[in-house]
């Protein structure tokens, strides 16, 4: 059972080096901004943990990963500093996941959708089951994925992220997401993707820490810039919120 904390749940647990951060929220595993703050202040306390060489970022239950940003939050906006905030949450998670010391393995056992896939995105491996469709629904509403962009481009590439992102209302299923890039491995069930998660954040664990940290910065490589260019993408995310176009449109969705 998930959680009922209107403001989600944020737990870590340590075993044997790895680090496991599992995240909830009764709305889908969406991420109210407060959330995504919590979970931005874990990973740079993780970052900065010397018995830490593997982290894994996981989502409560067995059916959907992640759906993205809080609707009810998204429908609050009234100003553009406040779309630059809201929209900002994303940004910041995505950069710390970016910067973290260590590798982060996702497990993604069901659907994610907007922000959920860039989390997924942001992970450096991935694990996921034949039920983890994705979809980049920010169209239907008037935005667009702007903040998710470069890390999303950088896992299935331009070609990948215009066909996800201007395919608004389609799924993608996992192993169309596994041919692009962006899951590591696919499996039939969560029982069967847990046991191989294990052993294979395991044995990650046993290597050279510092080897992997130097890895991590090579597989990051020329993303330096993404501490500016997300914020700016988070004012402009914004901006699209406000206008007379999303307003309509998020009220029509609300009904």
């Amino acid at each position: 059972m998930g959680t009922t904390r209107p403001n989600g749940s944020l737990y870590t647990k340590i075993e044997n080096r790895v680090a496991t951060i599992e995240f909830g929220h009764p709305a889908s595993n969406s991420f109210v901004f407060e959330l995504l703050v919590r979970l931005s202040t874990e990973l740079i306390s993780l970052s900065d943990n010397k018995d830490v060489s593997v982290i894994i970022l996981k989502s409560e239950g067995n059916n959907i990963f992640c759906a993205g940003a809080s609707f009810n939050e998204l429908m609050a906006v009234s100003t553009i500093e406040e779309g630059k905030v809201f929209f900002s949450g994303f940004a910041h998670v995505i950069n710390m996941m970016r910067q973290c010391s260590q590798p982060i393995i996702g497990r993604v056992q069901g659907k994610a959708v907007g922000g959920g896939v860039g989390l997924i995105a942001a992970c450096d491996y991935v694990f996921a089951t034949e039920d983890a469709a994705i979809r980049l629904s920010e169209l239907t509403i008037g935005i667009a994925p702007l903040v998710i962009a470069p890390v999303v481009e950088r896992k299935i590439g331009v070609a990948g992220l215009a066909e996800l992102s201007l395919s608004p209302s389609e799924w993608k299923n996992a192993y169309w997401a596994k041919e692009k890039g962006l899951f590591s491995k696919v499996f039939s069930t969560i029982k069967e993707m847990d046991k191989e998660l294990e052993y294979y954040t395991t044995t990650l664990a046993t290597y050279n820490p510092m080897a992997l940290k130097e890895l991590k910065k090579v597989l990051w490589a020329n993303a330096e810039n993404w501490d500016t260019l997300l914020l700016n993408r988070a004012e402009l995310t914004g901006n699209l919120a406000l206008s007379q176009h999303t307003r309509k449109a998020l009220s029509a969705f609300k009904k």
